[in-house]
């Protein structure tokens, strides 16, 4: 199979590996990027820890919580420009989407574009006005929701809309404490964006996989067979705790984890608490938007 040089760059901008290191990779892998970037890794050449994916796209997330606290909602919408982000009209639109997703029980996105809302609309029939008056695409792209029977949902907006977190606590305790602790840890899903809550929710097929990994690269770097599996063991732990809510250091103080912060709470209100769920919506993660050449669009629309 051909190295293309938008697969090579694609590789790098992934992994910031050097050039020939990710052409060898891709030749290695038959063009295969995913298998690559473990290549990359087995070798100690990839200098960026988790693969992630380019974060490109405008919009705003929004989280919102029901009156009882019970309830919550995460939203995020997404617009073609920064610009568009910040006016107030698609700000407001934004909330009025959340607002819908919180008070309606709708199982996905086209569900959620066809509920009237005020003025007798649906919501993409006054997503295609604003369109039609901003001159700008716009695009309802996901929503989630967490509920308890017991406890509080508390919703945390980061950077005015660039990250949005609701965080699901399950108490029979105090809620003013348990709105404290949500805010709290909404932070900290802000800031360290675990992929679970607990070592108990992590998909063993990941455990696996990186299990093979730590150990491909323990002996590329040529460390003895009768120790790598201890050692690999010892990463692999490692990883968990960064990956794992509950097993990351607290950041608002760095001796205690996240598990023991909650512990400490629950021992001052006398009531046992449990993260019954979390949500975390970063603006436009998971999509890749086509940068353009400035020169090359300025020509373009000259007609050279």
């Amino acid at each position: 199979m051909e190295i293309t040089a938008s697969m090579v760059k694609e590789l790098r901008d992934k992994t910031n590996a050097g050039m020939m290191d990710c052409k060898k990779a891709l030749a290695e892998t038959s063009g295969d990027i995913e298998k690559a970037i473990d290549y990359l890794r087995e070798k100690g050449l990839s200098k960026a820890s988790k693969k992630a994916d380019r974060i490109a796209a405008e919009g705003l997330t929004y989280a919102l919580v029901s009156e009882c606290g019970k309830k919550g909602a995460v939203v995020e919408v997404n617009s073609e420009t920064d610009f568009v982000a910040k006016n107030e009209e698609f700000k407001n639109f934004v909330e009025t989407v959340a607002q819908v997703v919180l008070n309606q029980e709708v199982k996905d996105v086209e569900a959620l574009k066809a509920v009237k809302v005020e003025g007798g609309k649906t919501l993409q029939e006054t997503l295609t006005d604003k369109i039609a008056k901003i001159g700008e695409n716009m695009s309802i792209r996901r929503f989630a929701v967490e509920k308890v029977e017991n406890g509080a949902v508390v919703a945390y907006i980061h950077a005015g809309g660039k990250i949005s977190v609701i965080v699901a606590l399950e108490s029979e305790g105090n809620k003013e404490a348990l709105d404290v602790l949500g805010k709290d840890l909404a932070m900290q899903v802000a800031a360290m964006n675990p992929k679970y809550i607990s070592t108990d929710d992590v998909d063993p097929e990941f455990i696996a996989h990186e299990r093979e990994i730590l150990i491909a690269q323990a002996l590329n770097e040529g460390k003895p067979k009768n120790i790598v599996e201890k050692m690999v063991e010892g990463r692999l732990q490692k990883e968990l705790k960064e990956v794992c809510l509950l097993e990351q250091a607290y950041v608002k103080d760095g001796d205690i984890t996240v598990k023991k912060h909650i512990e400490n709470t629950a021992k001052n209100i006398g009531k046992d608490i449990k993260v019954a769920g979390v949500q975390r919506y970063e603006v436009g993660e998971g999509i890749e938007k086509k940068s353009e050449n400035f020169a090359e669009e300025v020509a373009k629309q000259m007609g050279q």
